[in-house]
């Protein structure tokens, strides 16, 4: 993309030994505001004592961390699935001396990447955690949910995948290229969109506290009930191909990062065990 991109690296517990990596991507902000791991979760608590390399990219947002056909007048040069399959991978595995055992994990817009960064490079990655995202970009909810992504960082999907009825849409379409899944560890989660614990007021109440609040409950809830028609639709193609996943779907909870720290949280064993962390 002929410029720097910035990555945040949690290092593994133990320098004494090779280490597995996990890649954790952001989401629709690429991490470059306060919508990231690092500002709303635990995460350096969290793998504080485990042995493992946590690699985040600052950057790409609302790119769909894809390599794009052209460049866009509003986001410029994108070519992600170059640079975190076959740029990053070496400079963190000299630099660090790892394992070079990896999974990867993404959020909202970046669970679909994820998932599509797996399918094209499969040797890569050994297992994958998508949180809150939406699998399917070939029909006319997919497309129309990408689209809405998008029009966020005032950027034109043609510029990513083409026009509607370009091959690309359907080569990045996860529920269409499943079977590119099978022999990985596969997490998938999403919530129902009703508001949940995250949704309740506490403390003082404020006028623009529940402004806030409402805001998350309406708009949060309609995108999480997208996302989990998506990830409903994921899971029953998995069953279908009969390719192993754990699946969480949350009776509650709307698209914000309390939960998705949870699903962090809980998809580690499997993610753990994929890399050989004890």
């Amino acid at each position: 993309m002929e410029r720097t991109i910035p990555v945040q690296v949690l290092t593994a517990a133990d320098p004494g030994q090779p280490a597995p990596t996990l890649y954790l991507l952001n989401g629709a902000s690429g991490g470059t505001d306060i919508t990231n791991w690092y500002s709303q979760t635990d995460v350096v608590a969290f793998f504080w004592n485990q042995n493992v390399n946590v690699v985040t990219p600052v950057d790409g947002a609302f790119s769909y961390y894809t390599d794009w056909q052209r460049d866009d007048p509003a986001l410029g040069r994108n070519r992600w699935e170059t640079f975190l399959t076959r740029e990053l991978p070496p400079i963190i595995d000299t630099t660090l001396r790892t394992s070079g055992v990896n999974a990867i994990a993404g959020v909202s817009m970046s669970a679909t990447s994820a998932l599509n960064l797996v399918i094209a490079a499969p040797h890569l990655y050994a297992g994958v955690a998508a949180y809150s995202g939406c699998a399917s970009t070939s029909d006319s909810a997919g497309r129309a949910y990408v689209r809405l992504v998008l029009e966020r960082g005032d950027a034109d999907p043609r510029n990513m995948w083409g026009p509607d009825d370009d091959p690309a849409w359907y080569d990045h379409d996860v529920v269409r290229n499943a079977e590119g899944l099978r022999g990985k560890a596969i997490y998938l989660s999403s919530g129902t969109g009703l508001p949940g614990s995250a949704e309740a007021v506490t403390g003082a109440v404020t006028a623009d506290k529940l402004v806030t609040k409402v805001d998350q409950i309406v708009l949060g809830g309609m995108i999480e009930a997208a996302t989990n028609a998506c990830t409903h639709q994921l899971a029953d193609r998995l069953t279908q191909l009969d390719i192993p996943a754990e699946v969480d779907f949350r009776p509650t909870g709307v698209h914000t990062w309390a939960y998705w720290q949870e699903d962090l949280h809980k998809s580690w064993p499997l993610l753990a065990t994929a890399l050989g962390v004890r």
